[in-house]
Protein backbone atom coordinates (compact mmCIF):
# COMPACT_ATOMS: atom_id res chain seq x y z
CA UNK A 1 0.00 0.00 0.00
CA UNK A 2 2.72 2.33 0.78
CA UNK A 3 4.37 1.82 -2.47
CA UNK A 4 0.92 2.46 -4.56
CA UNK A 5 0.34 5.72 -2.46
CA UNK A 6 4.34 6.80 -3.40
CA UNK A 7 2.93 6.05 -7.24
CA UNK A 8 0.26 8.57 -6.36
CA UNK A 9 2.60 11.20 -4.88
CA UNK A 10 4.67 11.07 -7.10
CA UNK A 11 2.69 11.31 -10.58
CA UNK A 12 0.77 14.31 -8.51
CA UNK A 13 4.28 15.61 -8.30
CA UNK A 14 4.58 15.78 -12.17
CA UNK A 15 0.89 16.68 -12.69
CA UNK A 16 1.79 19.60 -11.12
CA UNK A 17 4.83 20.24 -12.39
CA UNK A 18 3.35 19.96 -15.88
CA UNK A 19 0.49 22.40 -15.44
CA UNK A 20 3.17 24.73 -14.20
CA UNK A 21 5.28 24.28 -17.36
CA UNK A 22 1.73 24.83 -19.50
CA UNK A 23 1.38 27.98 -17.88
CA UNK A 24 4.38 29.50 -18.82
CA UNK A 25 4.44 28.02 -22.04
CA UNK A 26 4.06 30.14 -25.29
CA UNK A 27 3.01 28.69 -28.48
CA UNK A 28 2.20 30.31 -31.95
CA UNK A 29 -0.11 30.06 -35.00
CA UNK A 30 -0.64 31.40 -38.11
CA UNK A 31 -2.90 32.31 -40.77
CA UNK A 32 -2.65 33.86 -44.35
CA UNK A 33 0.82 32.71 -44.90
CA UNK A 34 2.05 34.19 -41.63
CA UNK A 35 0.14 37.77 -42.36
CA UNK A 36 -1.17 37.01 -38.52
CA UNK A 37 0.19 35.36 -35.93
CA UNK A 38 -1.38 34.89 -32.53
CA UNK A 39 0.59 33.49 -29.83
CA UNK A 40 -1.29 32.40 -26.59
CA UNK A 41 -0.09 30.15 -23.51
CA UNK A 42 -0.20 26.66 -23.35
CA UNK A 43 -3.46 27.13 -21.34
CA UNK A 44 -4.78 28.36 -24.71
CA UNK A 45 -5.30 32.36 -23.24
CA UNK A 46 -4.17 34.87 -26.08
CA UNK A 47 -0.93 36.81 -25.28
CA UNK A 48 -0.12 38.35 -28.67
CA UNK A 49 -1.63 39.05 -31.85
CA UNK A 50 0.72 40.35 -34.64
CA UNK A 51 -1.00 41.63 -37.81
CA UNK A 52 0.70 42.42 -41.13
CA UNK A 53 0.13 45.96 -42.09
CA UNK A 54 0.09 44.42 -45.96
CA UNK A 55 -3.66 42.40 -44.99
CA UNK A 56 -5.01 45.73 -43.66
CA UNK A 57 -7.66 46.50 -46.57
CA UNK A 58 -10.52 48.99 -44.87
CA UNK A 59 -12.69 47.91 -47.65
CA UNK A 60 -12.46 44.08 -46.99
CA UNK A 61 -12.45 44.09 -43.44
CA UNK A 62 -14.31 40.36 -43.53
CA UNK A 63 -10.94 38.84 -44.46
CA UNK A 64 -8.82 40.43 -41.92
CA UNK A 65 -11.66 39.30 -39.42
CA UNK A 66 -11.21 35.66 -41.10
CA UNK A 67 -7.01 35.84 -40.73
CA UNK A 68 -7.10 36.60 -37.24
CA UNK A 69 -10.15 33.77 -36.20
CA UNK A 70 -8.24 31.20 -38.09
CA UNK A 71 -4.43 32.17 -36.58
CA UNK A 72 -6.20 32.34 -33.17
CA UNK A 73 -7.78 29.10 -33.75
CA UNK A 74 -4.43 27.47 -35.07
CA UNK A 75 -2.67 28.45 -31.76
CA UNK A 76 -5.35 26.95 -29.65
CA UNK A 77 -4.87 23.69 -31.20
CA UNK A 78 -0.84 24.01 -31.12
CA UNK A 79 -2.08 24.57 -27.54
CA UNK A 80 -3.32 22.01 -26.88
CA UNK A 81 -1.29 19.40 -28.91
CA UNK A 82 1.39 20.96 -26.51
CA UNK A 83 -1.10 20.18 -23.30
CA UNK A 84 -1.84 16.47 -24.69
CA UNK A 85 2.34 15.71 -25.10
CA UNK A 86 2.87 17.10 -21.52
CA UNK A 87 -0.16 16.01 -20.02
CA UNK A 88 -0.66 12.51 -22.06
CA UNK A 89 1.40 9.81 -20.14
CA UNK A 90 0.70 11.49 -17.11
CA UNK A 91 -3.31 11.56 -17.54
CA UNK A 92 -3.00 7.84 -18.97
CA UNK A 93 -1.08 6.69 -15.37
CA UNK A 94 -4.47 7.93 -13.42
CA UNK A 95 -6.63 5.67 -15.20
CA UNK A 96 -6.23 2.30 -13.60
CA UNK A 97 -2.09 2.28 -13.66
CA UNK A 98 -2.56 2.17 -9.95
CA UNK A 99 -4.83 -0.70 -9.85
CA UNK A 100 -7.45 0.59 -7.54
CA UNK A 101 -11.11 0.99 -8.29
CA UNK A 102 -11.81 4.66 -9.22
CA UNK A 103 -8.72 5.51 -9.86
Amino acid sequence: MQAILAQAQKMQEQLLSAQQELAEAEVSGTAGGGLVTATVSGAGELKSLVIDPKVVDPDDVETLADLVVAAVRDAGTNAQKLAEDKMGPLAGGLGGGLGLPGM
